[in-house]
């Protein structure tokens, strides 16, 4: 029996209707007499969580991170479980198994991971579907190809999933502890390899213009008679005059004033110093790929990426176009057969602009697009041979059927071909120039050209963009190189530098793909120009959805701007520029499009992100956030005082524990800080940190008994309130940690064993307070510094020594001397 296994329901009818019926339907899977066909619910095996990895990894703590799973798991989705038995059931009945997962990366991962995850052993083939019209469908099934052949696509889209665990699972943790360490208790902070560095975008950009200056430079333009007729040129200014700012653009008006009126007065004689003309060919546009169909009906319709991506899905499942995510914008030759049947069925779909264009098209003609050494799994996005009724279309669906018709139908026009000039005039010593072009033929741009309007729309031109192409489109008289000509007049413009543009879904979109443009390297800029961006076809909207609907940015006005909301500029100036700048993020796509083409190994590209890992959790322990609260920590001005229960009952300490160990009383809900003071008013000496050891603390006491001449110990001056507070340590605070830090005492304590003698035992000093263990009896010697409390014998972590049993209140300690404390 041979078994086909398609990437979602749809597919699997279609395909099934392809083959040789009678088609029995049963629960799960169609029968046919060519074979089974059943379908997946898209990825129906999910990765294990982290506490389905170690049921500790369910409470969120720095100490457990990265972690890395030794063994990666993979689990049945809940929801397709009854799917997932019936495809079980049905391998182990096949003989031959046809992958028929969408022909890219993850389409290829979703079948191969369950054959993997149930151990097959059987023949494996694969069917690769571009469209699903009947013709395509028989066709592909006709040619199909061994299942090894794709393993490397495999593997590329293991790595990627795996990657984007490793940094999402444990940065997210590591960053959103350190969130809550200043105070931010319902914040999570989701990071990811691709989604970080495209919301840092959005912020930087908009930095950008918060930031931006506008300058105002004055432009002069003079025009020129020439005995075939007058011509426009724009002075060029000399780089080394006065008045021009950095980037040579003249920013004082009483120099342009000046230089007008000395072009104005007399002798009006100049003669043209350079004159180019060349014949140039501009090809037709490539066919699209998913990204490049998002950005333009972005720009024309206003569309977002998502509802692109959707509806140019539709009309796949409606047979009408090929296969939408595609990230490839070529076609195999052997489609160049199909394309009288295309043209034949575009005249008759219903819209009027694409049948006056038909008759035009030369279905013998061979553009730049037909390459098959640029096809990989897939091709650019074409209609089908199955006849369009775009009457029954919606609105999203007419449109862009009519933006794919009409690049299909470029493909089969002439290039358009023009003749280039460009002019420079030497008037009293100065350069102006001018260009301009003269149309030959205007080619595949008839079809582009009959709506300029919007064509500029969708090329996002602004005003000063289409100056400089009205100036470059200008007709030129004809001339020669030293010919005569004369001022008649000029003109002088005043012009402002305008702030970059705010993202909107499409252009960030476009961004995304076209990452190189925002690597902070200049090195690696070069590097990535040809890299596929970051992100896939179909997650680059996904992506960008995300982070509209965790509220890190939101879309305003009519162009639904892109604006970063607060919580996106705390996660971005809290990252590293490892994070927030794409560079390692394009780099690694480059790496995973390489580990596609059996470039490089996927246990080297996951060690490469392991250590990344390692680096980037070990930068959030030091991370600095702004603190979000009312009760700031006075010791460490780091975190937020935060109401806790311990065993003795409510008191507030430092969100910022481990690091800052700060604890007060509660009084009717709030932090007592006066009551701290007070309990620090009534100690009979200063207070010592917890640190300071048994010597010092003794040689500390006789100098407070000494008269204040002799003192010449410098290293404890009095404590101001605030430093006081730093002092004190309250054992509530460690309650969560005291069983274990017991059990790693004792078995630091076996390990002193090997002593052989009193002798032998090195003197130390005694360890901080917090380290003591409750087991230890209470002793008869008194203490020396409180007069309160009893001295105890302490296990601490550099072996034994002796603490106050009036602790936190006193903190004093001494070294052991043969089983006593040592007090002198």
């Amino acid at each position: 029996m041979r078994l086909y296994i398609a990437e979602k329901p749809s597919v699997g009818r279609e395909l099934a209707k392809c083959l040789t019926g009678p088609i029995a339907r049963h629960d799960g899977y169609l029968v046919t007499k060519d074979g089974v066909v059943t379908w997946l619910f898209g990825h129906i095996l999910r990765q294990a969580e982290p506490e389905e990895y170690d049921p500790k990894y369910k409470r969120w703590r720095a100490d457990d991170l990265p972690i890395i799973p030794e063994h990666w798991k993979l689990f049945v989705a809940k929801d397709c479980e009854k799917q997932f038995a019936i495809v079980k059931s049905l391998i182990e009945k096949a003989d031959e198994i046809v992958h028929g997962g969408d022909p890219d990366r993850e389409g290829q991962l979703l079948v191969d991971e369950v054959l993997d995850y149930l151990g097959n052993k059987k023949p494996v083939r694969r069917i690769l579907l571009n469209a699903l019209d009947e013709k395509s469908i028989k066709k592909a099934n006709a040619s199909l190809r061994d299942n090894r052949d794709f393993f490397n696509l495999k593997q590329s889209a293991l790595a990627r999933a795996r990657a984007d665990w490793l940094i999402g699972m444990n940065l997210s943790r590591a960053y959103t502890l350190a969130a809550r360490r200043a105070g931010h208790e319902r914040l999570v902070l989701p990071i990811g390899r691709v989604k970080t560095p495209t919301l840092s975008l959005v912020v930087r950009r908009e930095r950008e213009i918060e930031n931006f200056k506008p300058v105002t430079y004055y432009l002069i333009r003079g025009t020129f008679q020439q005995a075939n007729g007058s011509f426009e040129a724009q002075w060029k200014p000399q780089d080394t005059m006065a008045g021009l700012d950095s980037e040579n653009r003249l920013v004082d008006k009483k120099i342009a004033d000046e230089k007008l009126a000395f072009f104005e007065a007399m002798p009006h004689d100049a003669v043209i110093s350079s004159y180019q003309k060349v014949k140039k060919q501009e090809p037709q546009p490539l066919p699209f790929s998913l990204s490049t169909l998002q950005v333009l009906a972005g720009k024309r319709f206003g569309y977002a990426p998502q509802l692109v991506l959707d509806t140019a899905q539709k009309l796949y499942e409606k047979k009408l176009t090929t296969y939408p995510r595609s990230d490839c914008e070529y076609l195999p030759t052997n489609q160049l057969s199909d394309a009288a049947t295309i043209l034949s069925h575009l005249a008759k779909a219903g819209d009027a602009q694409i049948a006056a264009w038909v008759p035009a098209a030369n279905p013998r003609q061979k553009s730049r697009a037909w390459n098959d050494k640029k096809i990989s799994a897939h091709h650019a996005i074409i209609p089908t041979t199955v006849q369009a009724d775009v009457t029954k279309m919606t609105q999203e669906e007419r449109n862009l059927y009519h933006l794919i018709a009409r690049g299909y139908l470029a493909q089969f026009y002439p290039v358009h071909t023009y003749d280039q000039t460009k002019v420079e005039v030497c008037y009293k010593e100065e350069t102006f120039t001018a260009s301009g072009r003269t149309e030959r033929d205007l080619g595949w741009k008839v079809m582009y050209q009959s709506q300029k309007k919007k064509q500029e729309t969708d090329e996002g031109d602004d005003r000063e963009d289409k100056d400089e192409k009205e100036e470059n489109a200008k007709t030129l008289p004809a001339m020669k190189k030293k010919d005569d000509v004369a001022w008649k007049r000029g003109r002088m413009l005043e012009k402002m530098t305008k702030p970059p543009t705010r993202f909107t879904a499409s252009t960030l979109l476009a961004g995304m793909k076209e990452i190189h443009k925002y690597v902070k390297n200049p090195e690696a800029k070069k590097q990535l120009k040809d890299v596929y961006g970051i992100g896939t076809e179909a997650t680059r909207a996904t992506i960008i959805d995300d982070l509209i609907r965790r509220k890190f940015m939101k879309a305003e006005g009519k162009k639904k701007y892109l604006v970063p909301t607060p919580a996106a500029y705390l996660l971005v100036d809290a990252l590293p520029d490892e994070l927030t700048y794409p560079d390692s993020t394009a780099i690694w796509e480059d790496k995973l499009h390489s580990m596609s083409e059996g470039g490089e190994s996927l246990a080297d590209f996951l060690q490469g992100q392991i250590a990344f890992t390692r680096k980037l959790c070990a930068k959030a322990g030091d991370v600095h956030m702004e603190v979000k609260g009312e009760n700031v920590c006075p010791r460490c001005h780091q975190g937020v005082l935060t109401k806790r229960k311990g065993k003795n009952g409510v008191f507030w300490g430092c969100s910022n524990y481990p690091k800052c160990r700060m604890t007060c009383n509660d009084k009717e809900g709030k932090p007592d800080l006066e009551d701290a003071k007070a309990r620090l008013a009534r100690r009979p000496r200063r207070a010592a940190p917890a640190a300071v050891s048994a010597t010092a603390m003794a040689w500390q006491s006789r100098q407070a008994d000494a008269p204040a001449a002799s003192r010449s110990y410098s290293g404890a001056e009095p404590y101001d309130d605030i430093a006081a507070l730093n002092a004190l340590f309250s054992p509530d605070d460690y309650a969560a940690r005291m069983e274990a830090d017991e059990k790693s005492y004792a078995a630091q304590q076996q390990k002193t064993s090997s002593w052989q003698s009193w002798a032998d035992k090195p003197k130390y000093s005694a360890s901080p307070m917090e380290h003591m263990e409750k087991d230890v009896a209470s002793s008869s010697f008194l203490c020396p510094r409180c007069r309160e409390g009893h001295l105890r014998s302490i296990h601490g972590k550099n072996g034994v020594f002796w603490g106050c049993s009036n602790y936190p209140r006193c903190t004093a300690t001494f070294d052991d001397d043969h089983g006593k404390p040592l007090l002198k």
